[in-house]
């Protein structure tokens, strides 16, 4: 990772609002070539917002972006895409039945012949779909399958390599572990360490630190649209990246709560029991008082 030359995407004090409601207020992140940045947060934390900033679908409200040191407006995903910003959302929108070969070139199709005989290439789109993924590591028994027969990390896999081939400096990945087994997540961890290898700045959103810490280079964390900072690895351990996405403050206050929950609890039961005691040598001293009584009524 050079971090001579400027980042490849950065954001400083950004804050978003929706009318009255602030969803985020002053963020500042950026991410270098080579290095994967994690963006972490619990759900509400502020991370879909800012990635449809980062992607051109929101506009910030206040603060500033650079693509490379230069201040940009998106106004639309194409923006964003022709700047070399790619983002692989979680939802993936890859038609099931299309071959794998198509949809790696979905939109921009290579193609043979001229006017009404133009045609799909589907030698040259074979070739440059396995040359593209195997330089990611993948390999595929047929691109003609349809890409529905792909496993969730595989599919991600795809869509990588074809941000790549297409031109991204950033990969902007929106959950790509979180409807994965652990086997499938650790596939897809390699393919962004592959990412990294070949230069790219990759964006990882993720609420899963043990996802994250190992694959991550640096980490801001977000909590209720607000930036705890942005930490290198040797500066915050996984735990303390947990405790911050949990919200630190929060768990002390509930750890005291649950003490005096415990405290006031033993007290009654101490209270209930010594109660209980007092009633059980009551009981037994009024049978004591009236058994003679019962005595003289069998005597008569």
């Amino acid at each position: 990772m050079s971090i001579q030359a400027p980042p490849l995407l950065e954001v400083q004090n950004v804050s978003k609002y929706f009318g009255s409601v602030i969803a985020l207020k002053e963020i500042s992140m950026s991410v270098h070539s080579g290095e994967v940045m994690c963006l972490l947060g619990d759900n509400g934390a502020g991370k879909s917002t800012l990635i449809k900033i980062l992607s051109g679908v929101h506009q910030q409200s206040e603060g500033h972006y650079r693509v490379e040191g230069k201040e940009v407006h998106f106004t639309s995903p194409r923006d964003a895409l022709n700047a070399g910003i790619a983002t692989v959302y979680q939802d993936l929108a890859m038609i099931p039945m299309m071959s794998i070969s198509r949809n790696f070139f979905l939109g921009a199709e290579p193609t043979v012949g001229w006017g009404p005989l133009r045609r799909f290439n589907l030698a040259q789109a074979d070739r440059i779909t396995r040359e593209e993924l195997a330089k990611m590591g993948i390999r595929v028994r047929d691109t003609a399958q349809p890409v529905g027969t792909l496993s969730g990390g595989e599919r991600q896999s795809v869509a990588i390599a074809r941000a790549v081939y297409f031109g991204a400096k950033v990969l902007i990945l929106d959950e790509p572990t979180a409807a994965l087994g652990v086997k499938e997540a650790g596939v897809v961890l390699r393919y962004i360490a592959q990412a990294r290898a070949r230069n790219l700045g990759v964006i990882f959103i993720t609420h899963n630190p043990h996802h994250a810490y190992p694959i991550g280079d640096r980490f801001t964390l977000l909590n209720r649209g607000r930036s705890y900072g942005t930490f290198t690895k040797s500066e915050i351990s996984r735990e303390e990246i947990t405790a911050m996405m949990a919200g630190g403050e929060e768990l002390e206050s509930l750890s005291h709560e649950l003490a005096e929950f415990a405290r006031t609890d033993a007290q009654a039961a101490t209270q209930l029991a010594e109660a209980a005691h007092a009633f059980e040598a009551e009981a037994e001293q009024m049978h004591v008082e009236h058994h003679p009584i019962t005595e003289e009524r069998d005597n008569v």
